[in-house]
C-alpha cells in the first residue's frame, strides 16, 4: 500500500497496466486513437507497443537506457513511448518547438543512446549531430535521410509479441524535463507507479473519466499536462483520445471539436482566451458533445472562466500540476468551484503554505507552496544542489507563491521571483493582471517588478488588446484608473506598455523573466536616446 492508498506489487510494469491490461478485460475491438482519418483499436495499439520495444531491442536498447522521443502527437509517439516502457527502457518525451541548442543538451544530459523523431523535426536534430556524444541511432518517422533510420523499416518487420522487462514499481518508467523558464532544463525521473497515482486519484475522482469518454487536450503528450489527458487518463478507463499533431490554434481546435465530439476538454487559460476572441467571429460553433473542461499551466482568470461559462454554459475545472508531480494535485470540482482560485488538493495529496524557515504560515497570509503526493519525482537527473532545493522527503517545494482562504481555497500569487514589493508590501502580480482583465480592451496581460528613478521596484504591465482596438495613451491612463478604482491603488501599473504578443513557454506558461529583459533593454535605448539628446 501507498502513501495514496493505493496498491502496487513490487513488480510492475506500467505499459501492461495502461495497454495489455485493455485487452484483457475485453477492449481490442474498441477504438483508443483518433488520427486524422484513421482510428487505432487497443489491439492496434498493443501490436504497435511490442513492434517498437523489439525494434529497441534490435539497436541494442537494454533495461534503463533512455530513449528520446521528438515526436508530434500520434500513434507512433503512443507506441514508443509505451513499446520503451514495456521492454524496460526509459522515454523521454521532448518538446517539440525548442532550438537545435536546447537538444544538444537534452541529449547529451540524457545520455539518450536512440531518439525517434518525427520528419517536420529531425532537422533540429542533424543540426547538432556532431556534438552529440551519446546517441547512436536517430530514427525517423517519415521519410528517412542519409544515416538515418526509418521507424517504418525499423518497426514494421518487429515481432507483435513481446514479453514484458519484470521492472519494480519504483524503477525509472519516464523522464520529463521541466520547461527550463528558470535555467536549464532539470530531468524529472518518474517511476513506474506515478502515472496510475495521477489517474486515480485525479482523472477517476475529480473528472470521473469512464471507457465512454472521448479525451481532447490541446497541451501536446510531451507535457506532463498533455501526457495525462491525452494518453494515460483514457488508457487507465480504456477510453479513447484525440490525437492532432498540428498547432491548436483556435479554428483547428473548433473543427477537432467538431469532428470527434470529445466529451473530456482539456485546455489552458492561454487557449481558453483565444478560442473565446475567434468564437466571436465563427458563428455556429458547437461544443456541445463536451461534458467538462479542465485548465492547468497558468491560474485562470475569472473574466474567462466566466466568459466561457456564458459562452459554452460549460464549467472549467481549474488546477496546479507540475513536471515534477506528474499532473493536477490541487483543482476546483464539480459543484465547487470557486472562479479565480486553484481549488483544494486532491485526494491522496497533501499542500501546506510555508514562511523562508518552513514554517505553516496563518491561513490569508502568502508563503511557499509545498505539496506531498505519490506522483512525485524520485529526483532530478543530476542536479544535485537543485534536488536539496526542491525535495524534502515526501514533500516538494513547488517555488509557487499562494495562500489559502478561511474557506481552504488555495489562491495563486505567483512564482517566488516575480512577487513584487511597492513600498515594502507584497504585490501580487496575478492579482494585478486578473483586475486589468476585467477591462473590455483587454485579451491578455502580463505584470512584472519595474524599479523607478527612486530605484523602488513598481508594477509594469504589458497589455495584448482585443482585436481591433488600437493603443493609445488615453488607453492607458484608463486602464491604471480602472485598476485603481478596484483594488488597493499601491498595486496599480504605473507604466502600461501595449505589446502584439505575449512571451509563453509551449504549454502556455507566461515566461515574465522576458518581459523582465525586454524592459531592461527598453532602459538601455531610453538611456542612450537621453545621452545622445543632451550631447546633441
Amino acid at each position: 500500500m501507498s502513501g495514496s492508498g493505493l496498491y502496487f506489487p513490487d513488480q510492475f510494469n506500467v505499459a501492461v497496466e495502461l495497454v495489455d491490461k485493455n485487452l484483457e478485460e475485453g477492449r481490442g475491438k474498441k477504438v483508443a486513437v483518433y488520427y486524422k482519418d484513421q482510428t487505432f483499436t487497443y489491439e492496434d495499439i498493443f501490436k504497435a507497443v511490442n513492434k517498437a520495444g523489439n525494434a529497441f531491442k534490435s539497436l541494442g536498447v537494454e533495461r534503463e537506457n533512455r530513449i528520446l522521443l521528438l515526436l508530434l502527437d500520434s500513434p507512433e509517439f503512443v507506441a514508443s513511448f509505451f513499446g520503451a516502457i514495456k521492454m524496460g527502457a526509459v522515454p523521454i518525451p521532448t518538446n517539440t518547438i525548442l532550438k537545435p541548442k536546447d537538444y544538444l543538451y537534452l541529449l547529451n544530459d540524457s545520455r539518450a543512446k536512440v531518439a525517434v523523431v518525427s520528419e517536420a523535426l529531425v532537422g533540429q536534430i542533424e543540426e547538432i549531430r556532431g556534438e552529440l556524444r551519446y546517441l547512436k541511432h536517430l530514427v525517423v518517422v517519415g521519410k528517412a535521410g542519409p544515416g538515418q533510420i526509418s521507424y517504418e523499416e525499423l518497426v514494421g518487420p518487429a515481432s507483435d509479441e513481446l514479453v514484458p522487462a519484470d521492472t519494480h514499481k519504483d524503477e525509472p518508467a519516464f523522464w520529463l524535463y521541466s520547461s527550463g523558464s528558470t535555467g536549464f532544463p532539470k530531468g524529472a525521473v518518474h517511476l513506474h507507479h506515478d502515472m496510475i497515482v495521477s489517474a486515480d486519484l485525479y482523472a477517476k475522482k475529480i473528472l470521473n473519466i469512464t471507457e465512454n469518454d472521448i479525451c481532447y487536450s490541446v497541451a501536446k503528450l510531451f507535457f506532463a499536462y498533455g501526457l495525462g489527458n491525452a494518453l494515460y487518463f483514457p488508457f487507465r478507463v480504456g477510453g479513447s483520445t484525440v490525437l492532432v499533431p498540428d498547432q491548436p490554434k483556435p479554428e483547428t481546435v473548433f473543427e477537432t471539436v467538431r469532428k470527434y465530439k470529445p466529451t473530456l476538454f482539456y485546455g489552458v487559460p492561454t487557449s481558453y482566451a483565444s478560442l473565446l476572441q475567434t468564437a466571436e467571429k465563427m458563428p455556429g460553433v458547437d461544443m456541445s458533445s463536451i461534458r467538462l473542461c479542465t485548465s492547468a499551466g497558468e491560474a485562470l482568470p475569472k473574466t474567462v472562466y466566466d466568459a466561457w461559462y456564458k459562452k459554452f454554459n460549460l464549467v472549467i475545472l481549474d488546477g496546479i500540476g507540475s513536471t515534477e508531480c506528474a499532473h493536477i494535485f490541487i483543482t476546483n470540482r464539480v459543484g465547487d468551484v470557486k472562479p479565480g482560485a486553484t481549488g483544494k488538493p486532491v485526494e491522496g495529496y497533501e499542500a501546506k503554505i510555508v514562511d523562508p524557515d518552513g514554517n505553516a504560515v496563518p491561513r490569508g497570509e502568502i508563503g511557499t507552496l509545498m505539496v506531498k503526493g505519490d506522483s512525485i519525482a524520485a529526483y532530478y537527473w543530476n542536479k544535485h544542489e537543485k534536488n536539496k532545493e526542491t525535495f524534502h522527503g515526501a514533500w516538494i517545494n513547488t517555488g509557487d507563491k499562494y495562500l489559502q482562504d478561511e474557506d481552504g481555497y488555495f489562491w495563486y500569487v505567483g512564482r517566488t521571483d516575480d512577487m513584487i514589493k511597492p513600498g515594502g508590501i507584497w504585490v501580487s502580480p496575478i492579482e494585478v493582471e486578473n483586475t486589468i482583465m476585467e477591462h473590455s480592451s483587454v485579451l491578455e496581460c502580463a505584470v512584472i517588478g519595474v524599479v523607478d528613478s527612486d530605484n523602488l521596484e513598481k508594477p509594469k504591465a504589458y497589455i495584448v488588446l482585443r482585436d481591433g482596438l488600437e493603443p493609445s495613451e488615453d488607453l492607458a491612463v484608463e486602464i491604471q484608473q480602472f485598476v485603481k478604482s478596484k483594488i488597493a491603488p499601491y498595486k496599480f501599473p504605473r507604466w502600461v506598455e501595449f505589446i502584439p504578443e505575449l512571451p509563453k513557454t509551449a504549454s502556455g506558461k507566461m515566461l515574465r523573466y522576458k518581459l523582465r529583459e525586454l524592459n531592461k533593454k527598453e532602459q538601455v535605448v531610453l538611456q542612450e536616446t537621453a545621452s545622445s539628446t543632451e550631447e546633441g
